[in-house]
């Protein structure tokens, strides 16, 4: 096949294997701290009981254990039950991208106010992200804020279940609140497992800690058959060693801490494995991404290759202040990266103010520039037939092409097609009033948001999730 295809490639097999053995020297020397006594118990039953400062080590004959258990290939549904996507550890499939995450506030695109994160904010990005073709996925947009802390969870879940039929990636804020998640879940959808839509995310505290409520979600959620997505967040120089190389190897050793973990629970157990790496601001103490840290998350996604292990990675949103240059350049950077490298999962598109404003526009822009990044990505064939001798030797010196045989084959596949912006001639833009493209992005912005894709049970799922919420 003359098939040309880019890609990018950032480490060396020899890199790979360096950084896979200092992650296993910080497992076997520094260990982790578990906290959860049944956590703990399955550890200590592979490893033995810890010495006398508590800390598991983790052997990498139990990694390497865990690496061959874990499934190289898991497969996503939608809600209805049709086939979304396929994770591969081989790195073979492309990007897959969804909106989120669990960010307290929204940006109005009307006029860029922002408001505390609501119920109604969350059925709104919800719908958009059901709406907008080049999102595969729906990451819990928002922290709904006018409920109560111990009901908003939930009810952010069935907004969710019934604005879109998009698989779904399952952030729960208050702990106590994921069992209830996943008994609404239930009750509206059935087995959760057979064709599972929903992926629990869960996050180890680093450094190099297994916190409770981490393992006991993955504990339930295993129970109950579903995938699960065990990311961690580091901040070079305040989470982690301020070398990239430093934190790569720390946030390596985790991911497999975590691993592990999972096939104790139960061998065989999907799990989807990758880092959000950033870095911290010394001065106003705040995490930002910066070209460096997205190299690091390239880096990820090849260490999770060379494992065959499903990755799930970061999406370069939290820098901006809108869907502004500030935005633009980390996400064009992130996304048009992750398309051509190894990265599996990018979820938590859309987010500004570090992460804690979701902007709808922002999600717009996004998906336009995950259509071209992919348009980038698919390359193009060499093969004879798409040369096209005969046209050539037919036209010869000084002709054109224009009216060619192979120009009427293919003519439609070569324009260039943005989601949001016309291509505009000098003339025709002054035709049309010289709009600004600020002006163009918001008005289809709110285009979409006043027109979105509904699922057609929208009103069943909502009255019988309420139903179920509201039993006690």
């Amino acid at each position: 096949m003359f098939d040309l295809t880019p890609k990018i490639n950032v480490m060396t097999g020899e890199q790979i294997q360096k950084i896979h053995g200092d992650a296993l020297s910080i497992l076997e020397k520094t260990g982790i701290q578990v906290d959860d006594s049944g956590a703990r118990k399955l550890f200590e039953k592979a490893v033995g009981k810890p010495d006398d400062d508590q800390r598991i080590r983790i052997t990498k004959d139990l990694v390497q254990w865990a690496i061959s258990a874990a499934p190289s290939k898991i497969s996503i549904y939608d809600r209805l039950g049709k086939i979304a996507f396929e994770l591969m550890g081989d790195g073979s499939q492309d990007a897959v991208f969804g909106i989120g995450v669990t960010n307290l506030n929204y940006q109005d695109p009307v006029d860029n106010s922002i408001q505390t994160f609501s119920r109604h904010h969350m059925a709104v990005a919800a719908s958009l992200g059901n709406t907008l073709d080049n999102f595969d996925f729906i990451s819990t947009p928002g922290v709904i804020q006018d409920l109560s802390s111990d009901i908003a969870d939930t009810y952010g879940v069935l907004e969710m279940m019934a604005n879109t039929t998009k698989p779904i990636v399952m952030l729960i804020a208050d702990g106590a609140n994921f069992n209830p998640a996943l008994d609404l879940c239930e009750h509206l959808h059935g087995d959760l497992g057979d064709r599972p839509f929903l992926l629990p995310y869960v996050n180890p505290i680093t450094p190099l800690v297994l916190n409770s409520e981490t393992t006991l979600k993955m504990e339930e959620s295993i129970r109950r058959g579903l995938p699960v997505i065990f990311s961690n967040y580091g901040m070079s120089g305040a989470t982690c060693p301020i070398t990239p190389a430093g934190t790569l190897a720390l946030l390596t050793a985790e991911l497999l801490a975590g691993l592990v973990y999972s096939q104790l629970v139960k061998e065989g157990a999907p799990i989807i494995l990758g880092s959000l790496p950033a870095a911290f601001d010394m001065k106003k103490a705040g995490s930002f991404y910066s070209p460096g840290t997205l190299l690091l998350n390239l880096a990820c996604a090849e260490m999770m290759t060379s494992y065959n292990i499903p990755h799930c990675g970061t999406s370069g949103s939290g820098n901006g202040w809108a869907a502004d240059l500030l935005a633009g350049t980390t996400v064009c950077i992130n996304h048009f990266t992750s398309c051509l490298g190894n990265v599996g999962m990018v979820p938590f598109v859309g987010g500004n103010f570090e992460s804690l404003v979701f902007s709808p526009e922002l999600v717009v822009y996004s998906d336009d520039l995950i259509h071209q990044s992919r348009l980038f990505a698919s390359g193009f064939s060499i093969e004879d037939e798409t040369i096209g001798f005969s046209d050539i030797s037919r036209i010869g010196p000084g002709g054109n092409y224009l009216l060619s045989a192979q120009t009427g084959k293919y003519f439609k596949e070569s324009q260039f097609p943005s989601t949001i912006w016309p291509l505009l001639t000098l003339d025709k833009w002054k035709e049309q009033g010289e709009p600004t493209a600020d002006k163009i992005l918001r008005d289809r912005t709110l285009d979409l948001l006043n027109n979105p894709k509904i699922p057609k049970d929208k009103k069943e799922i909502l009255a019988k999730g309420e139903a179920f919420l509201s039993r006690d």
